[in-house]
Parts: C-alpha cells; sequence; structure tokens
C-alpha cells in the first residue's frame, strides 16, 4: 500500500527514530529507485518495511487458520475431499446454485 505524502506527515508526528545502516552501493540504488519513483529514500523504505510487514502478517493468519482447521480435522476426524470442494468452488464461480459438501470420516 502506497504511503501519501499526508500519510507519511501523519505519521512523523508519531514515528520514532530507527538506525539503518547500509552498504554504500545499496543506498545509492535506493536513492535511484526512489527517485524513479518521485519519492524519497526515506518514504521508499518505509513503504518497503511496510510491505513486508504486511505480507508476512497475511502468511501468518494463513498458517494460523492452517493450524486451526487441521485441529478440527484431528479432533472430528472429519473432512471434505478436495474433488468434492473444488467441483463446489468452481460451481459457485459459474454463478450455478449448488449445495455446498459436508464434511464427513476421512476413512470414507
Amino acid at each position: 500500500m502506497l504511503h501519501s505524502r499526508a500519510d507519511l506527515k501523519a505519521e512523523r508526528t508519531t514515528m520514532s527514530t530507527t538506525t539503518v545502516r547500509l552498504p554504500d552501493e545499496l543506498k545509492k540504488r535506493l536513492a535511484d529507485v526512489a527517485e524513479q519513483a518521485g519519492m524519497t529514500s526515506h518514504a521508499l523504505i518505509l513503504q518497503a518495511i511496510s510491505d513486508r510487514v504486511e505480507a508476512d502478517e497475511a502468511r501468518n493468519r494463513l498458517y494460523d487458520e492452517a493450524e486451526r482447521r487441521y485441529a478440527l480435522i484431528a479432533e472430528t476426524g472429519q473432512s471434505i475431499p478436495w474433488s468434492e470442494m473444488r467441483r463446489y468452488l468452481e460451481r459457485r464461480v459459474a454463478d450455478e446454485t449448488t449445495e455446498p459438501p459436508t464434511a464427513r470420516p476421512l476413512s470414507e
């Protein structure tokens, strides 16, 4: 998500300082890319960190959901075969009316 100048200005009032030591070559590349993007190096660094944090948070939510679902399968012993779920999802995407598949014991 790109920050507008107003966003960055508002953030400045609540920002703390962190020092990042960059190799000279990376600092030069950063400055070049920031200039091409019409941003300051500072804004580009903030954007890069924000993008990475958001991506990691999304991945962690996905892992948490996968763990929750796996625990439910382990607890109940029930699941929906992928072939049935895929068929259901394909029908939904095609705007067809269809009943969702029901979970059943894994041994079936």
